[in-house]
């Protein structure tokens, strides 16, 4: 009897593995080390980088055809790919600061903005809607193809130096000059 049980369970298990296993489950995607932009338009490169990251388990959000909404750390950014069908390609990568309204418009803000501008390299600080927002802007530059491991660096670039600016502004700042989540506000920026 123990025989003819074995020799049951040996047929069903052969017979399992002779049929194959097109059952419709998906497949895994593997995470791409870089992305080829050139040659597309902003907005085809938007979406495929934007598609690039969701892969490599960023939290990405499109707001707009050429726009991509990216929390890293604890940080957000604006991804804006810019492809020059001639030359050399950029991902502009924005963060925006509120600024509060005692401070809009100050003499010491404007003073500060050149100052950052007039010192410092890794991005370029715009004041923008009447002084009440500062852009930070920078850019990675590329032709065609870009790591994302290059990517990620120029964040954590860009992160420490805004920390080191923070370390270097009179203490009471963070009160008047605080983050805007673009996650949630990327339809007005």
């Amino acid at each position: 009897m123990k025989k003819l049980i074995i020799a049951g369970l040996a047929i069903t298990l052969s017979a399992c593995a002779a049929t194959e296993s097109n059952d419709g489950a998906a497949t895994a995607v593997v995470a791409p080390e870089s992305v080829t932009l050139g040659g597309m338009t902003n907005e085809e490169a938007t979406k495929t980088l934007f598609e690039a990251l969701i892969h490599k388990n960023y939290l990405a959000t499109m707001v707009s055809p050429n726009r991509i909404a990216l929390q890293f750390d604890d940080n957000q950014f604006l991804l804006q790919p810019s492809i020059n069908p001639n030359g050399i390609d950029r991902i502009m990568m924005n963060r925006f600061y509120a600024v509060h309204p005692k401070l809009r418009g100050s003499r010491e803000l404007l003073i500060l903005i050149g100052t950052l501008n007039h010192k410092l390299n890794f991005a370029k600080f715009t004041l923008r809607e009447n002084g009440a927002v500062i852009q930070v802007q920078g850019a990675a530059t590329f032709v065609n193809t870009i790591e994302l491991e290059e990517i990620r660096r120029f964040m954590l670039w860009t992160d420490e130096g805004l920390r080191q600016i923070g370390h270097s502004l009179p203490k009471g700042s963070e009160q008047l000059i605080k983050p805007i989540p673009v996650m949630q506000q990327s339809q007005s920026l």
